[in-house]
């Protein structure tokens, strides 16, 4: 399984059968093989999580297989008109084709989590599932949104997870740590591939600083962020 940062919260995942990209935002898309069939999952519908320009893309390399995995708050009249579509909902699981099987988490923002077993292994994708907390936000407020994120999270304990794709967001300041410090203290998870920080990867640099116990499971590969 290859694994690879394209922008912001989007991924592209090679395995020997098939290719799944997730939260395509911007940036390009490395050359593929069209031969391979092409998952294209979309956590929701924010637009740094949903692009439907990807599908041009994709064609512009000619993908001869293409299927879209829409959280079900994405409007219709922002569908691919020519390809599979597969519309999910949250603490949902959906048999897709290419033995890839998939289940939902309820996000605490909108849409939802994807969790992604193939047959090279487990893959995590939040999304904007996270412990969305801030500073100036009522107390009550930010204990709610922790206990959302927490009961979500708690759903995958005793899961052995190959590779999860984590927010780890700058503008969360003081508590920009919390989600992603939950899930490590709950889930099993081989590798950590932190995301949605906003083109300021130095979060990771000073994440590994405070948590050092944690050097041997974070990915530090700087991404394409500053390329065309």
């Amino acid at each position: 399984m290859k694994i690879t940062h394209i922008y912001h919260s989007g991924f592209l995942i090679e395995t020997k059968d098939c290719y799944y990209i997730f939260d395509y935002y911007k940036k390009k898309i490395p050359k593929l093989d069209p031969e391979k069939p092409v998952f294209v999952f979309s956590s929701h519908s924010h637009r740094d999580h949903y692009e439907p320009k990807v599908f041009d893309l994709l064609h512009e390399q000619n993908m001869k297989k293409i299927i879209a995995v829409l959280s079900k708050d994405i409007s219709k009249k922002k569908h691919p008109q020519n390809e599979e579509i597969v519309v999910v909902r949250a603490n949902e699981e959906y048999d897709l084709p290419y033995e890839t099987h998939l289940e939902t988490l309820l996000s605490t923002d909108c849409g939802v989590a994807f969790l992604l077993t193939c047959p090279e292994g487990t893959i995590y994708h939040a999304g904007d599932l996270n412990d969305w907390v801030w500073e100036g936000e009522p107390e009550q407020n930010n204990r709610q949104m922790t206990g959302m994120y927490r009961h979500e999270i708690d759903k995958l304990k005793g899961r052995k997870i190959d590779a999860a794709l984590l927010p780890l967001d700058p503008r969360q300041e003081k508590f920009y740590a919390n989600g992603i410090l939950y899930f490590l203290k709950k889930v099993s998870v081989e590798k950590v591939y932190p995301m949605h920080y906003w083109n300021r990867p130095g979060i990771i640099d000073k994440f590994l600083e405070e948590y050092p116990e944690y050097k041997g499971m974070i990915e530090q590969r700087k991404n394409n962020e500053d390329c065309d």
